[in-house]
């Protein structure tokens, strides 16, 4: 995740504070200078770190925590409500119009933002919500830009309206709004043309969309990837041209995420979701409480159940029960449990979310397992999917054909060793015992992953 830089820098801040049985003011400020540092570091706003540090050491440096029995956890708690309070403290919806009126929400941003996927992962949030929305084609300039609109609405089963690039973006909005009323399509999502920087064309241009069509909602896209700029923009954006709310995309990324900690204090306008990877379906609602909580490194497994209950197929789910229970799991069962973990957002992606785990590339330490260890697991986990789909079906559902012969073939087929297949299919039948053992109430031995 974006910030696991600053969320190990602030571990170890707040390991030195437990470590004391009672702190001093001294104590305080330097650990707030530690604080501030990481911050800084992150790439949040220097303002917004100022007035951030100064409002925690008001509060940490009072009676009360100085003089009380853990006053180390206190100052975590005191980071903790000063960081959701700093990125807005209440979860913000989208604010749709009552009944059927039709909502009309634009989406505005600089070229490379990620605009026009994040407008069509929008819709498939619409739609799972049981919504008929519309997307609108209203970028007539970027070469392509409808066509990846029309592509990623039919990957989304949402209907795209688009009138080609001969027309003004107002007319297609228009036009887009007097199909939705006639077809009962609600909210209209206006994907609009970006630029390489903020111009007086950019904003002419909305200007007209909105004199055009009733917008309700103005949404901003930027990128976290771009750190102070990325705030640049949106303060910009805001003053020039009005805005409701912000998504930032790539926030998964190797970048320091200083967007989504700067955004709402010097916009004064949220966060609506995060763009967590490059599927139509990594677009997270944002939550400062959890978002902060994960920074801290507590984990947010809250999110992390809301995944599962999204990605996880329940009918696939009980029949991989059955089998395990049946001892019958096979290769083509292990491909897909791994299938399931990939829509989850991969090892990495699940281990961040949980307590203890987060700040060491999104893996962290938990019973031993150190950072070199996790990433190992999650390499060894891509050979193994190569290994499994080196295997022919009849191979993958009867691991006992597999000879010597056999064997090497797959091997070369996935570029690795005849050792690890032998390891691996090794490791497969003590999972199979182990899930046999389990179905009869015992548990004898002991079993490690074939990752």
């Amino acid at each position: 995740m974006a910030f696991d830089s600053l969320t190990e820098k602030l571990q170890n801040v707040f390991k030195s504070l437990r470590s004391k049985g009672r702190l001093t003011e001294e104590d305080v400020k330097e650990a707030l200078k530690e604080i501030k540092r990481a911050l800084l570091g992150a790439d949040v706003n220097f303002k917004v770190v100022k007035d951030f540090i100064k409002n925690v050491q008001e509060r940490a440096v009072g009676q009360d925590v100085m003089n009380g029995l853990n006053p180390g956890q206190m100052v975590i708690k005191i980071v903790n409500e000063e960081l959701v309070k700093l990125m807005g403290s209440e979860t913000t919806e989208i604010k749709l119009q009552p009944g059927s009126t039709v909502t009309v929400i634009l989406m505005a941003g600089l070229q490379g933002a990620g605009k026009t996927t994040t407008t069509a992962k929008l819709a498939g949030k619409y739609k799972l919500k049981g919504k008929k929305p519309l997307l609108a084609a209203c970028d007539v300039y970027r070469p392509a830009a409808i066509k990846q609109l029309q592509v990623n609405g039919e990957k989304q089963g949402v209907e795209v309206f688009a009138m080609g690039e001969n027309h003004k973006p107002a007319d297609i909005a228009k036009a887009a709004l007097e199909h939705a009323r006639k077809n009962g399509n609600t909210p209209v999502i206006l994907d609009t043309a970006g630029r390489l920087h903020i111009d007086e064309d950019m904003m002419a241009e909305l200007q007209e969309i909105k004199e055009a069509v009733e917008v309700h909602q103005t949404i901003l896209v930027i990128d976290a990837m771009t750190g102070q700029d990325a705030v640049n923009v949106a303060k910009e954006f805001n003053e020039k041209a009005g805005i409701d709310g912000v998504i930032v995309t790539k926030l998964d990324g190797d970048t320091r995420g200083g967007a989504a900690l700067s955004v709402k204090a010097v916009t004064g306008k949220p966060i609506l979701y995060v763009g967590m990877g490059e599927k139509l379906s990594d677009l997270e609602q944002f939550h400062p409480d959890r978002m902060a909580s994960r920074i801290l490194g507590m984990g947010d497994v809250l999110t992390l159940i809301e995944k599962a209950e999204a990605e996880i197929d329940e009918e696939k789910a009980r029949q991989m029960s059955q089998k395990l229970k049946k001892n019958q799991f096979d290769f083509e069962d292990y491909l897909e449990s791994m299938k399931q973990m990939k829509n989850m957002g991969g090892l990495g992606s699940i281990m961040s979310m949980f307590p203890g785990l987060g700040g060491m590339g999104g893996m962290g330490k938990l019973k031993g397992i150190s950072e070199e260890q996790a990433n190992q697991a999650e390499k060894n986990m891509a050979r193994v999917e190569a290994i499994i789909y080196s295997m022919t079906p009849a191979e993958r559902r009867n691991p006992d054909i597999l000879n010597p012969s056999r064997k090497h073939r797959i091997a070369k087929g996935a570029g690795v060793d005849i050792s690890e297949v032998n390891r691996m299919v090794k490791q497969f039948g003590e999972l199979k015992k182990l899930m046999k053992q389990f179905g009869k109430g015992g548990r004898k031995g002991k079993f490690r992953m074939p990752f």
